[in-house]
């Protein structure tokens, strides 16, 4: 099964303090083990929200907002997407991991949905339609 891990942002990583550099030479040494185990699919850390925006959607209109956004600790700071065999592989995996920021922090992993979770809404020519995007994606 996929999932999502998701890095939640913290003060100091919504202000744009960069880790030091013991922590990306364990991280990377973490992100290592990953691959080596066959786990992670990929992996990135994101800047501030501050350098974002959100696109609101209300039937036909579409709103721009400029960042930064509040409620620090529901927003996102970086992901892994990992391939693993259940959630409990995922939870032993994360226990592994050093602390990714600068002071306590919280990481969520998400299950990603798979075709046959859609059941019969996602038709076999769908399905076809997808698996031509995820190999072309793949042979960029």
């Amino acid at each position: 099964m996929r999932v999502m891990v998701l890095i939640k942002a913290t003060e100091d990583s919504e202000a744009g303090v960069m880790p030091s550099t013991d922590l990306i030479e364990a991280m990377g040494r973490y992100n290592a083990e990953l691959v080596k185990a066959g786990i992670m699919l990929a992996g990135e850390g994101l800047h501030p929200t501050s350098n974002g925006k959100r696109v609101v959607f209300d039937g036909e209109s579409r709103e721009v907002v400029d960042g930064p956004f509040s409620a620090t600790n529901e927003l996102v700071a970086g992901f892994w997407m990992w391939e693993v065999k259940d959630m409990d592989e995922a939870v032993e995996w994360m226990k592994k991991c050093p602390n990714p920021m600068l002071s306590r922090s919280e990481v969520e992993i998400r299950q990603v949905f798979e075709y046959a979770d859609f059941g019969e809404a996602m038709t076999p020519e769908q399905i076809e339609q997808e698996e031509r995007m995820r190999e072309e994606i793949a042979g960029r």
